[in-house]
């Protein structure tokens, strides 16, 4: 399973209580959208540390990373190449 289809069944599994991988898109913004608040996009970075064993700074912690799965997916691969 990729990195994004990993974050994107953990996104419904908690936030939209889904298995239907349709209701979310790759390009979808999360926050906007309201499918995240603050405490969400906490959790969900506490899970991707976990998840793929990487430890994300707090200046990392930016919606420019962590808005849409296609972002968090190019961040991931961009922390795992480093």
């Amino acid at each position: 399973m990729s990195h994004r289809q990993t974050i994107k069944r953990f996104i419904l599994k908690n936030f939209l209580f889904s298995d239907d991988d349709t209701a979310i898109g790759d390009q979808d913004s999360l926050v906007r959208g309201g499918v995240l608040d603050s405490t969400g996009i906490y959790e969900l970075i506490m899970f991707v540390e976990e998840e793929f064993k990487l430890s994300i700074a707090p200046e990392e912690m930016v919606p420019e990373n962590f808005d849409t799965l296609e972002s968090m997916d190019a961040f991931i691969q961009r922390k795992l190449a480093g």
